[in-house]
Protein backbone atom coordinates (compact mmCIF):
# COMPACT_ATOMS: atom_id res chain seq x y z
CA UNK A 1 0.00 0.00 0.00
CA UNK A 2 1.25 3.48 -0.86
CA UNK A 3 2.55 5.35 2.18
CA UNK A 4 1.30 8.94 2.32
CA UNK A 5 -0.43 11.07 4.92
CA UNK A 6 -3.30 13.52 5.23
CA UNK A 7 -0.99 16.53 5.48
CA UNK A 8 0.39 15.70 2.05
CA UNK A 9 -3.11 15.46 0.60
CA UNK A 10 -4.12 18.78 2.15
CA UNK A 11 -0.98 20.41 0.74
CA UNK A 12 -1.60 18.93 -2.70
CA UNK A 13 -5.20 20.15 -2.71
CA UNK A 14 -4.10 23.65 -1.67
CA UNK A 15 -1.45 23.77 -4.43
CA UNK A 16 -4.08 22.96 -7.06
CA UNK A 17 -6.58 25.44 -5.58
CA UNK A 18 -4.00 28.23 -5.45
CA UNK A 19 -2.24 27.40 -8.70
CA UNK A 20 1.25 27.81 -7.23
CA UNK A 21 3.55 26.37 -4.58
CA UNK A 22 4.30 29.82 -3.16
CA UNK A 23 0.64 30.79 -2.73
CA UNK A 24 -0.16 27.41 -1.19
CA UNK A 25 2.72 27.84 1.27
CA UNK A 26 1.36 31.24 2.33
CA UNK A 27 -2.14 29.80 2.86
CA UNK A 28 -0.78 26.87 4.88
CA UNK A 29 1.67 28.95 6.92
CA UNK A 30 4.70 26.88 5.90
CA UNK A 31 7.68 27.45 3.64
CA UNK A 32 7.64 26.94 -0.12
CA UNK A 33 10.37 24.25 0.09
CA UNK A 34 8.23 22.38 2.63
CA UNK A 35 5.32 22.41 0.17
CA UNK A 36 7.56 21.18 -2.65
CA UNK A 37 8.89 18.39 -0.42
CA UNK A 38 5.41 17.19 0.54
CA UNK A 39 4.29 17.10 -3.10
CA UNK A 40 7.45 15.21 -4.09
CA UNK A 41 6.94 12.69 -1.28
CA UNK A 42 3.33 12.18 -2.35
CA UNK A 43 4.39 11.61 -5.96
CA UNK A 44 7.05 9.12 -4.85
CA UNK A 45 4.53 7.26 -2.71
CA UNK A 46 2.07 7.02 -5.61
CA UNK A 47 4.75 6.47 -8.31
CA UNK A 48 3.22 9.10 -10.60
CA UNK A 49 3.52 12.80 -11.46
CA UNK A 50 0.67 14.81 -9.95
CA UNK A 51 1.46 18.39 -11.03
CA UNK A 52 3.11 20.05 -13.98
CA UNK A 53 4.43 23.58 -14.29
CA UNK A 54 2.95 26.08 -16.74
CA UNK A 55 3.77 29.64 -17.62
CA UNK A 56 1.28 30.84 -15.00
CA UNK A 57 1.97 28.38 -12.20
CA UNK A 58 1.09 24.70 -11.82
CA UNK A 59 -1.81 22.49 -12.83
CA UNK A 60 -2.75 18.88 -12.14
CA UNK A 61 -1.80 16.06 -14.47
CA UNK A 62 -4.41 13.50 -15.45
CA UNK A 63 -3.33 11.42 -12.45
CA UNK A 64 -3.47 14.54 -10.30
CA UNK A 65 -7.05 15.21 -11.35
CA UNK A 66 -7.98 11.63 -10.45
CA UNK A 67 -6.47 12.10 -6.98
CA UNK A 68 -8.23 15.45 -6.56
CA UNK A 69 -11.59 13.75 -7.14
CA UNK A 70 -10.92 11.57 -4.09
CA UNK A 71 -9.52 14.28 -1.79
CA UNK A 72 -12.99 15.56 -0.84
CA UNK A 73 -14.29 12.09 0.02
CA UNK A 74 -11.15 11.30 2.02
CA UNK A 75 -11.52 14.58 3.93
CA UNK A 76 -15.21 13.90 4.57
CA UNK A 77 -14.44 10.39 5.83
CA UNK A 78 -11.82 11.73 8.23
CA UNK A 79 -14.23 14.42 9.47
CA UNK A 80 -16.93 11.80 9.97
CA UNK A 81 -14.51 9.66 11.99
CA UNK A 82 -13.57 12.65 14.13
CA UNK A 83 -17.25 13.42 14.69
CA UNK A 84 -17.89 9.84 15.81
CA UNK A 85 -15.00 10.05 18.27
CA UNK A 86 -16.14 13.47 19.49
CA UNK A 87 -19.43 11.96 20.62
CA UNK A 88 -17.48 10.14 23.33
CA UNK A 89 -15.84 13.26 24.72
CA UNK A 90 -17.35 14.72 27.85
CA UNK A 91 -15.72 18.15 27.79
CA UNK A 92 -15.29 20.98 25.31
CA UNK A 93 -11.68 21.00 24.15
CA UNK A 94 -9.49 21.29 21.09
CA UNK A 95 -9.12 24.19 18.67
CA UNK A 96 -11.72 26.07 16.64
CA UNK A 97 -10.47 28.56 14.06
CA UNK A 98 -12.70 31.36 12.85
CA UNK A 99 -12.28 34.34 10.56
CA UNK A 100 -13.91 37.74 10.76
CA UNK A 101 -13.53 41.38 9.84
CA UNK A 102 -11.34 43.78 11.81
CA UNK A 103 -14.30 45.63 13.35
CA UNK A 104 -15.93 42.50 14.77
CA UNK A 105 -12.52 41.22 15.88
CA UNK A 106 -11.87 44.35 17.93
CA UNK A 107 -15.35 45.18 19.23
CA UNK A 108 -17.31 41.91 19.30
CA UNK A 109 -15.02 38.93 19.74
CA UNK A 110 -13.10 39.85 22.94
CA UNK A 111 -16.21 39.48 25.12
CA UNK A 112 -17.25 36.29 23.34
CA UNK A 113 -13.79 34.73 23.63
CA UNK A 114 -13.49 35.63 27.32
CA UNK A 115 -16.86 34.02 28.05
CA UNK A 116 -15.89 30.85 26.20
CA UNK A 117 -12.48 30.68 27.88
CA UNK A 118 -13.99 30.95 31.35
CA UNK A 119 -16.68 28.37 30.59
CA UNK A 120 -14.37 25.94 28.74
CA UNK A 121 -10.70 26.34 29.76
CA UNK A 122 -9.57 23.52 27.45
CA UNK A 123 -11.10 25.14 24.36
CA UNK A 124 -8.72 27.14 22.17
CA UNK A 125 -10.05 29.56 19.56
CA UNK A 126 -7.87 30.89 16.76
CA UNK A 127 -8.87 34.07 14.91
CA UNK A 128 -7.96 35.33 11.45
CA UNK A 129 -9.03 38.69 10.03
CA UNK A 130 -9.83 39.75 6.49
CA UNK A 131 -12.64 41.02 4.31
CA UNK A 132 -15.61 38.82 3.42
CA UNK A 133 -13.95 37.49 0.26
CA UNK A 134 -10.79 36.52 2.16
CA UNK A 135 -12.73 34.71 4.86
CA UNK A 136 -15.02 32.92 2.41
CA UNK A 137 -12.01 31.65 0.49
CA UNK A 138 -10.39 30.37 3.69
CA UNK A 139 -13.64 28.58 4.62
CA UNK A 140 -13.85 27.00 1.16
CA UNK A 141 -10.24 25.81 1.44
CA UNK A 142 -11.01 24.40 4.90
CA UNK A 143 -8.14 26.36 6.44
CA UNK A 144 -10.58 27.82 8.98
CA UNK A 145 -13.69 26.27 10.52
CA UNK A 146 -16.11 29.18 10.17
CA UNK A 147 -16.38 32.86 9.34
CA UNK A 148 -18.35 35.73 10.84
CA UNK A 149 -18.65 38.14 7.92
CA UNK A 150 -20.60 41.01 6.43
CA UNK A 151 -23.19 39.60 4.03
CA UNK A 152 -23.72 38.90 1.20
CA UNK A 153 -21.31 35.98 0.98
CA UNK A 154 -21.18 33.61 -1.96
CA UNK A 155 -19.04 30.57 -2.60
CA UNK A 156 -18.89 26.93 -3.54
CA UNK A 157 -20.96 24.66 -1.31
CA UNK A 158 -21.27 27.22 1.49
CA UNK A 159 -23.79 27.32 4.31
CA UNK A 160 -24.66 30.96 5.10
CA UNK A 161 -26.66 31.80 8.25
CA UNK A 162 -27.55 35.43 9.10
CA UNK A 163 -27.10 36.01 12.83
CA UNK A 164 -27.40 39.74 13.51
CA UNK A 165 -28.30 43.09 12.01
CA UNK A 166 -26.29 46.23 12.74
CA UNK A 167 -26.89 49.90 12.02
CA UNK A 168 -24.31 52.27 10.54
CA UNK A 169 -23.77 55.74 11.99
CA UNK A 170 -21.85 58.84 10.92
CA UNK A 171 -18.89 60.08 12.97
CA UNK A 172 -17.29 63.51 13.17
CA UNK A 173 -14.67 65.19 15.33
CA UNK A 174 -16.05 65.90 18.80
CA UNK A 175 -17.68 69.34 19.21
CA UNK A 176 -17.05 70.24 15.57
CA UNK A 177 -20.76 70.40 14.65
CA UNK A 178 -23.45 72.27 16.55
CA UNK A 179 -26.90 70.88 17.25
CA UNK A 180 -28.04 67.37 16.42
CA UNK A 181 -28.05 67.09 12.63
CA UNK A 182 -29.06 64.02 10.67
CA UNK A 183 -26.57 63.10 8.00
CA UNK A 184 -27.87 62.34 4.51
CA UNK A 185 -26.00 61.48 1.30
CA UNK A 186 -26.41 65.11 0.25
CA UNK A 187 -24.95 66.58 3.45
CA UNK A 188 -22.01 64.16 3.44
CA UNK A 189 -21.17 63.97 -0.27
CA UNK A 190 -19.15 67.19 -0.38
CA UNK A 191 -17.35 66.78 2.95
CA UNK A 192 -13.80 65.36 3.28
CA UNK A 193 -14.47 61.65 3.33
CA UNK A 194 -12.52 58.89 5.09
CA UNK A 195 -13.64 55.52 3.74
CA UNK A 196 -13.07 51.82 4.26
CA UNK A 197 -10.67 50.20 1.82
CA UNK A 198 -11.97 49.31 -1.63
CA UNK A 199 -13.23 45.74 -2.06
CA UNK A 200 -14.81 45.20 1.34
CA UNK A 201 -18.54 44.49 1.65
CA UNK A 202 -18.78 47.34 4.17
CA UNK A 203 -17.37 49.80 1.64
CA UNK A 204 -19.78 48.54 -1.03
CA UNK A 205 -22.78 48.98 1.29
CA UNK A 206 -21.78 52.55 2.14
CA UNK A 207 -21.07 53.44 -1.49
CA UNK A 208 -24.47 52.01 -2.38
CA UNK A 209 -26.11 54.27 0.22
CA UNK A 210 -24.67 57.31 -1.56
CA UNK A 211 -25.41 56.00 -5.06
CA UNK A 212 -29.07 55.33 -4.20
CA UNK A 213 -29.44 59.09 -3.74
CA UNK A 214 -27.49 59.88 -6.91
CA UNK A 215 -24.39 60.91 -4.99
CA UNK A 216 -20.80 59.79 -5.31
CA UNK A 217 -17.82 60.37 -3.03
CA UNK A 218 -14.10 60.66 -3.63
CA UNK A 219 -12.41 59.62 -0.39
CA UNK A 220 -9.44 61.60 0.84
CA UNK A 221 -8.34 58.38 2.59
CA UNK A 222 -9.26 54.70 2.23
CA UNK A 223 -8.16 52.65 5.24
CA UNK A 224 -8.42 49.01 6.21
CA UNK A 225 -8.50 49.61 9.97
CA UNK A 226 -11.62 50.84 11.76
CA UNK A 227 -9.47 52.28 14.54
CA UNK A 228 -7.33 54.17 12.02
CA UNK A 229 -10.49 55.66 10.51
CA UNK A 230 -11.70 56.78 13.94
CA UNK A 231 -8.35 58.34 14.78
CA UNK A 232 -8.30 60.31 11.53
CA UNK A 233 -11.84 61.56 12.14
CA UNK A 234 -11.10 62.50 15.76
CA UNK A 235 -8.11 64.51 14.49
CA UNK A 236 -10.51 66.59 12.36
CA UNK A 237 -9.33 65.23 9.00
CA UNK A 238 -12.77 64.27 7.74
CA UNK A 239 -16.02 62.38 8.29
CA UNK A 240 -16.89 58.72 8.02
CA UNK A 241 -19.65 56.13 8.31
CA UNK A 242 -18.88 53.18 10.57
CA UNK A 243 -20.68 50.17 12.09
CA UNK A 244 -22.32 51.07 15.39
CA UNK A 245 -20.45 48.33 17.29
CA UNK A 246 -17.27 50.36 16.82
CA UNK A 247 -18.61 53.21 19.01
CA UNK A 248 -20.64 51.33 21.63
CA UNK A 249 -18.71 52.46 24.72
CA UNK A 250 -17.44 55.86 25.95
CA UNK A 251 -13.88 54.64 25.37
CA UNK A 252 -14.77 53.81 21.74
CA UNK A 253 -16.09 57.34 21.21
CA UNK A 254 -13.18 59.39 22.58
CA UNK A 255 -12.74 62.45 20.37
CA UNK A 256 -15.84 61.64 18.32
CA UNK A 257 -19.47 62.63 18.00
CA UNK A 258 -21.91 60.17 16.44
CA UNK A 259 -24.97 60.96 14.32
CA UNK A 260 -27.80 58.94 12.74
CA UNK A 261 -28.10 58.47 8.99
CA UNK A 262 -31.13 59.33 6.90
CA UNK A 263 -32.12 57.05 5.32
CA UNK A 264 -30.89 54.45 7.78
CA UNK A 265 -28.27 51.96 6.66
CA UNK A 266 -27.73 48.47 8.07
CA UNK A 267 -25.55 45.46 7.45
CA UNK A 268 -26.15 41.81 8.18
CA UNK A 269 -23.49 39.69 9.80
CA UNK A 270 -23.64 35.99 9.13
CA UNK A 271 -21.86 32.73 9.79
CA UNK A 272 -20.34 31.00 6.76
CA UNK A 273 -19.26 27.37 6.83
CA UNK A 274 -18.74 24.57 4.37
CA UNK A 275 -21.90 22.55 3.86
CA UNK A 276 -19.95 19.34 4.44
CA UNK A 277 -18.31 20.61 7.64
CA UNK A 278 -18.70 18.19 10.50
CA UNK A 279 -19.71 20.24 13.55
CA UNK A 280 -18.07 18.83 16.66
CA UNK A 281 -18.97 19.75 20.24
CA UNK A 282 -16.45 22.59 20.41
CA UNK A 283 -17.65 24.20 17.19
CA UNK A 284 -21.25 23.84 18.31
CA UNK A 285 -20.45 25.69 21.52
CA UNK A 286 -18.81 28.58 19.62
CA UNK A 287 -21.78 28.81 17.25
CA UNK A 288 -24.18 28.78 20.18
CA UNK A 289 -22.34 31.67 21.81
CA UNK A 290 -22.32 33.72 18.59
CA UNK A 291 -26.07 33.27 18.19
CA UNK A 292 -26.67 34.64 21.70
CA UNK A 293 -24.80 37.92 21.12
CA UNK A 294 -27.05 40.89 21.84
CA UNK A 295 -26.58 44.63 22.25
CA UNK A 296 -28.71 47.74 22.02
CA UNK A 297 -26.86 48.71 18.84
CA UNK A 298 -26.86 45.22 17.34
CA UNK A 299 -30.26 43.68 16.73
CA UNK A 300 -30.29 39.85 16.37
CA UNK A 301 -32.29 38.62 13.39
Amino acid sequence: MAQFNLDQLVTYKRVIQRGSFTSAAAALGISQPAVSLQIRQLELALHVRLVERTGRGVRPTAAGLALLDHCESIESAVNAAMQAIAQHQHDISGTVTMGTGATACIHLLPTLLCQLQKAHPRLSIGVRTGNTQDIVRAVEENSIDMGLVTLPANGRSLSVTPVMKEEFIAIAQADSIGGSPTFTPTTLADKPWIAFETGSNTRQLIDGWFHADGKATTPTMALGSIEAIKRMVSAGLGYSIVPSMSVMTPADKVGLDVYPLEPTLHRELGIVMRQDKVINRSMAKVLERIHTLTDSSITPL
